[in-house]
């Protein structure tokens, strides 16, 4: 049995309610409450594996509105005590993958400045959400296979979040079809 997870229902609306195959997990937004849910879920149930989908700002522009593998994610809102910004004082730079993909830089604010994004860039990104370090965190403790599929749903600039409003449904079908690819169900 595998667990599919988002952080949002709104990131799952294409999806059945019952996939074979699938139990069925919403984390809500952020890293607290995704590794609150995630750890709750993995502590109660033996899983083959994870897989999340969800959505994601593209802040690389070679990155179209597409659904892209996760290879490694970073934290962008966190800094060491010396200041260097991505680094936090107990828990690894960068999480990773056995995957060819993307690297996600995760946060707990929604990204939707250019300045922000300016500053996220040089850690090494391509795209940008809420819970993705927090998930491959927790799964990698458990011991669990982690895969995560998001899909570009703004480009995390001024008037991000309305592209995202806009865009979530589509790519929560984005998404579907490609589980559906992927695992035949």
């Amino acid at each position: 049995m595998r667990l599919l997870v988002a952080a949002l229902a709104s990131e799952l609306v294409a999806f059945p309610d019952d996939l074979p195959g699938f139990d069925r997990l919403v984390t809500g937004p952020g890293k607290l409450q995704a590794t609150y849910a995630l750890t709750r879920a993995l502590d109660a149930t033996t899983y083959d594996e994870v897989v999340v989908v969800g959505t994601a700002g593209a802040i690389d522009a070679r990155l179209d509105a597409d659904v892209y593998e996760i290879s490694a994610a970073l934290q962008h809102d966190v800094t060491d005590i010396d200041g260097i910004v991505g680094q936090h004082v107990s828990l690894p730079p960068l999480v990773e993958l056995d995957a060819e993909g993307v690297t996600i830089a995760t946060g707990d604010h929604f990204v939707d400045d250019a300045e922000a994004v300016a500053v996220i860039r040089p850690l090494g990104a391509g795209l940008v959400d809420m819970e993705t370090y927090a998930y491959i965190w927790v799964a990698q403790r458990f011991g669990v296979p982690i895969r995560v599929l998001k899909a570009v749903s703004d480009r995390a600039q001024d008037g991000a979040i309305t592209d995202w409003h806009a865009a979530v449904t589509a790519c929560s079908h984005q998404l579907r079809d490609r589980i559906r690819v992927d695992y035949g169900v």
